[in-house]
């Protein structure tokens, strides 16, 4: 509500169960603390997300039940007429369990956020319809007309469209696109009325992967509040404890794991999120991107396992692109040794959880990645084509004429998509060995490979 004066319902935080489990905290140092250095500094506070996960309330269903139910009331009920107006004058919220409207707050779709708050590590979260609204939501909070960001030049293409074309007409809101590996040219492209730094923590489909703590640090040198989209890297990477303000989850992609659903989340400040639900400038109130109840109740269920699916996608693209770039394929992958960004994401990362799901293999013609996502899907079965990520199926799509379309020739250049990327997005049915020998059969088939190479682990 508009005026609340303590937002800390938001963060489920009570005396027993933590979820606010390393509350991150922003030294006057210059210098981004190593991920060990952070661990000593917060304390007993840092833990790993699946822990942080494992550490929220568990809510009940009305009757006792070990699933919480789903509320699916649009508006909400009041014994007494004077309580409706405590309501909207923040008196009474849902910290005393008092709901007004499900556009604002839903109390199903408020768990799923603690939960996602807890595994993010940031002190609220809000769920979203998409994961798309949970970017506007954000960037239309934090920036007016006039203002400006500085965005990366390696992100998604509807994120792309949103920042070159939509704000700039709709909202006057411009953005400069840079290559975040140069700090320098991060800097310099900075003005008076920056507001925000946006880029992805591993981005989309190149797989570079962001300095976090750098990249927050001039950000906040500079006074602007950091965002990073951590879709293509849950568990595997913490943005809040290496130094983002704000992290944006596409939920539909490996937090859901079904590609059922369309939904987001945005995790950051308590006061934040309380702002953005607000009456008269909050943009999730106003705008409504309202998540429903029952889609955050299904997800809700799914976050349990969300690290074991992780960590076995993660663990068959490593073995994937080891084994494809010792057949002289250009593979772009985090986890491999030669990856620009590796020893940088193995500092970062949270242990145990591998180097992503997600592998690019560089064809150089268009041509070449429909030949071999065709015969991948339609003879050896090995995956699908389609767009999106974190099914338990694998992915694939050629980029350039995909999910990166949105961007010109020469923008995909820039960002280092070229017209053969298949970008997969590999997962975990069926066993290892007989996925490699699909992936294997089709390249030998398609002459990308010599029948006869010998492939190494």
């Amino acid at each position: 509500m508009e005026g609340m004066q303590d937002a800390a319902w938001l963060s489920n935080v009570d005396g027993k169960f933590d979820t606010w489990p390393y509350k991150r905290m922003r030294d006057a140092e210059t210098e981004p603390l190593s991920k060990e250095e952070s661990k000593k500094k917060m304390g007993r506070r840092w833990v790993d997300p699946v822990q942080g996960l494992a550490s929220v309330r568990h809510e009940f269903g009305e009757h006792g039940g070990v699933n919480m139910s789903i509320e699916a009331s649009a508006t909400f009920t009041v014994m007494e007429p004077e309580t409706m107006t405590k309501l909207f004058t923040g008196e009474l919220g849902p910290d005393r369990d008092f709901y007004v409207y499900s556009r604002q707050c839903n109390p199903t779709v408020l768990n799923l956020g603690r939960q996602i708050a807890a595994m993010e590590g940031t002190e609220a979260a809000y769920c979203t319809a998409s994961g798309m609204s949970a970017i506007s939501s954000v960037l239309f909070q934090l920036c007016s007309s006039g203002d400006h960001i500085v965005a990366s030049s390696r992100l998604y293409g509807g994120t792309h469209a949103l920042l070159a074309h939509f704000l700039p007409r709709v909202c006057g809101i411009s953005t400069t696109f840079v290559d975040i590996e140069f700090p320098e040219a991060v800097e310099s492209a900075f003005t008076p009325s920056t507001k925000v730094l946006y880029f992805e923590a591993m981005s989309n489909p190149t797989l570079t992967v962001a300095d976090i703590p750098a990249l927050a640090s001039i950000g906040h040198n500079k006074g602007a509040t950091v965002v990073v989209d951590n879709t293509f890297a849950p568990l595997v990477l913490s943005p809040a404890r290496l130094g983002a303000d704000v992290v944006i989850h596409s939920i539909s992609k490996y937090i859901s794991g079904q590609s059922d659903v369309i939904a987001g989340a945005l995790c950051g400040p308590a006061k934040l999120v309380s702002d953005m639900m607000g009456l008269q400038q909050g943009s999730l109130m106003l705008l409504g991107p309202t998540m429903n109840p029952t889609v955050a109740f299904n997800i809700s269920g799914r976050l349990p396992h969300l690290g074991l699916r992780m960590k076995e996608h993660c663990h068959r693209a490593l073995l994937f692109a080891r084994r494809m770039k010792s057949l002289g394929l250009k593979v772009i992958y985090p986890g491999l040794e030669d990856h620009p960004q590796h020893q940088l994401l193995k500092g970062m990362a949270n242990e145990g959880y591998g180097y992503g799901g997600m592998v690019s293999v560089d064809l150089e013609t268009t041509e070449k990645a429909n030949k071999l996502m065709h015969h991948l899907q339609n003879f050896s079965q090995f995956g699908l084509i389609a767009v999106s990520l974190g099914y338990h199926e694998t992915l694939m799509s050629c980029s350039g004429s995909s999910t990166s379309s949105e961007l010109s020739k020469e923008e995909q250049a820039v960002a280092g998509i070229s017209a053969g990327l298949v970008r997969m997005s590999v997962g975990y049915t069926g066993s290892v060995e007989q996925r490699w020998r699909q992936l294997h059969d089709a390249l030998v088939a398609l002459n990308l490979v010599a029948e006869g190479a010998k492939w190494k682990d």
